[in-house]
């Protein structure tokens, strides 16, 4: 029988076998990651100097801890590539394989190629590729994109008319190509950003393009029309009725010698009736005028622009007559909150106003004391005061004593039977409606997404203190919307008409319904409450977000904000909420995404389970990163007692 082994041998058998095993084993599974093989196959090609180190086969595109450099993903696929000035060479053609990409960013590298056929890029929002040395055609039309930069390339050719598909573009930029062939078809209504200068482009200047700056169209050789020179016309004229006066033949302007020659044989017209036709003319026309200035001075609440009058219209005694003021203030009174005596009823009603506009309650206006003071005067007309005069003095010194930096502060207020007006501080930078939605199109200056953070924090800030500062009762707004967040000169958002819902009419029809919280819609409860107000100011953020009014009209008729927004969410292209004019800002999804959180929590329909806004302020200041202060929401001051002069 042959002798065991020695001890030793067991544990050499061991170690060979294992290394037996190791050379026979399978390999690892690849890396089975949709969107690696298309990145690894762009890297192979374009990065010859292993800038992209960090993409590696074993490694997961969307992993945090094994990170792809410039890439951002979503759902577990690359949705935003951004490779910039890395020196990348060749084409990026394995690109296009990255179908859930919405931002590609390619700028300044040494790419070369034509543009590749990107149609499977449906999602494709923001394509940035200037810098380069990318020759070829204009690339086929993106509906979807908000932004297009290509310029500093070699591209050449016409600008095709399927660009007038892109109806959301936002950017184009397209200097510093070969570009030729006519523009004149161009047609892009949401174009805000625009350069076509230093190409070989020819032909008349669209209208749709007519507002921006000449410097966009310099160095085109062939191309003329508002804002460059207008264009000579050397053409044949066309033999098409002429659609303005300014197209009519220019022989219309020679005088007809025939006739000339008749009136002179006919003898002279005397100077008496030349005299009379003339002073006739002027009474006419200065009648003519005074009533134009007594309608539009008297009737017309202008248009407003980013919360300003357009064409300003002044008037004097802007609310009532000598006499009516006589009658009808015989028996008010005038009452202060800050215990100073600023001015009498005689000096507001004697002070240069303008309109500032019409509400449910009343109108507002700007007045300009003699002094040089400006207040913001509110008429109010059709309110209910079912206790009278008293419940309406109770009310009014419960909101004459809110000071907050982030409420308008009402200053003074004037009760008679006829006539009930309310002065405030004025707010010189207008509303955040006409913010949003005033001027859009060329030139429109972008509300940028810290200003709107900003505004959203300080309205939140401002509803939070009403719904706290309520002694016995608790306070609330009842008609939160974007009319009524006014801007002051720091840029500081003040949240305006507090209380006043409290004298609307129950019968009145609503005229807010997009901020209207749906506990209210029917005509047995109109009562506004706190968990009603968190619901329009929900609403407010929904607005700040997507740029749109809270009532929408769609293809099935008028859809409210909240539905649409959380029908796009479960859809999960939560993106597509928010305001185009917002794409434009890099590293602010996280920001925007979390503050849609908030807006949705505010807008969910069970009362019960929307926050109270000190949790919505706190929410906010999360996303600011700001530190909330443990009195934060305190007020300012405390006002004196009112001062009561009687007028």
């Amino acid at each position: 029988m042959a002798a065991p082994p020695p001890s030793q041998f067991y544990p050499t058998l061991f170690i060979f076998l294992l290394r037996l095993s190791l050379l026979h084993a399978t390999p690892a599974p690849p890396n089975n990651h949709p969107d690696l093989h298309p990145l690894l196959s762009f890297k192979s090609t374009a990065d010859f100097s292993n800038t992209l180190s960090s993409w590696t086969n074993s490694s997961d595109p969307c992993n945090n801890s094994t990170a792809f450099y410039g890439v951002v993903c979503l759902h577990n696929r690359v949705t935003s590539l951004v490779l910039e000035g890395l020196n990348l060479h060749g084409r990026f053609d394995s690109l296009t394989s990255l179908v859930k990409l919405r931002l590609l960013s390619l700028k300044r590298n040494r790419l070369t190629g034509p543009i590749p056929d990107l149609s499977n890029l449906k999602s494709l929002k923001l394509l940035f590729l200037s810098y380069n040395q990318i020759s070829g055609a204009f690339p086929p039309a993106l509906p979807s994109l908000f932004r297009l930069d290509l310029s500093y390339n070699n591209i050449s050719g016409d600008i095709p008319p399927t660009i007038n598909r892109l109806k959301q573009l936002l950017t184009l930029r397209l200097e510093e190509n070969q570009f030729s062939g006519t523009i004149q078809f161009l047609n892009l209504p949401n174009l805000m950003d625009v350069n076509m200068s230093k190409n070989n482009i020819t032909g008349e200047i669209p209208a749709s393009l007519s507002g921006f700056p000449e410097s966009v169209f310099l160095n085109n050789p062939g191309l003329c029309g508002s804002p460059l020179p207008k264009c000579t016309r050397h053409e044949t004229p066309s033999p098409v009725v002429p659609s303005s006066p300014t197209s009519l033949p220019s022989t219309a302007a020679v005088p007809d010698k025939r006739i000339s020659g008749n009136r002179r044989g006919g003898g002279k017209m005397s100077t008496v009736v030349v005299v009379t036709i003339i002073i006739g003319d002027v009474l006419v026309l200065a009648l003519v005028s005074l009533l134009l200035y007594c309608y539009f001075c008297r009737k017309s609440p202008g248009k407003l622009i980013n919360g300003k009058e357009e064409g300003k219209r002044v008037c004097t005694a802007m609310m009532m007559t000598p006499a009516t003021a006589n009658s009808s203030f015989e028996k008010g009174r005038m009452v202060f909150f800050d215990g100073t005596r600023r001015f009498e009823l005689e000096d507001l009603l004697r002070a240069s106003a303008e309109m500032l506009g019409k509400g449910g309650l009343g109108t507002a206006y700007k007045a300009v004391l003699d002094d040089g003071n400006v207040v913001a005067v509110k008429r109010l007309k059709e309110v209910v005061i079912g206790g009278g005069k008293r419940e309406f003095e109770q009310q009014m010194e419960v909101l004459g004593r809110l000071r907050h930096t982030n409420v308008v502060s009402l200053e003074a207020y004037y009760f008679a039977k006829d006539e009930k007006l309310l002065v405030y501080d004025y707010m010189t930078n207008g509303n955040l409606f006409w913010l949003l939605h005033g001027n859009r199109g060329p030139g429109r200056t972008p509300l940028d997404w810290s200003t709107r953070l900003k505004i959203a924090a300080g309205a939140a800030r401002g509803l939070a203190f009403v719904h706290t500062s309520g002694n016995t009762h608790k306070l609330t707004h009842g008609n939160i919307k974007s009319t009524n967040i006014l801007i002051d000169k720091s840029g500081n958002a003040c949240v305006s008409d507090v209380g006043l819902s409290a004298f609307t009419p129950t019968t009145a029809s609503p005229r807010s319904v997009g901020y209207r919280a749906p506990e209210l819609s029917s005509a047995t409860n109109r009562k506004s409450t706190q968990k009603s107000d968190i619901y329009s100011f929900g609403v407010l953020l929904l607005e700040l977000l997507t740029g749109k009014c809270p009532s929408m009209v769609d293809d099935g008729g008028v859809v409210d904000l909240p539905r649409w927004v959380q029908s796009v969410v479960r859809e999960e292209w939560t993106a597509e909420v928010f305001d185009l004019e917002l794409m434009s800002f890099k590293d602010t999804e996280e920001e925007m995404v979390g503050l849609l959180h908030i807006a949705l929590s505010c807008t969910s329909v069970a009362p019960d389970q929307r926050p109270d806004m000190s949790q919505v302020v706190k929410m906010i200041h999360d996303i600011e990163g700001v530190e909330m202060s443990p009195r934060s929401d305190m007020p300012d001051s405390t006002s004196n007692s009112p001062s009561v002069i009687e007028a």
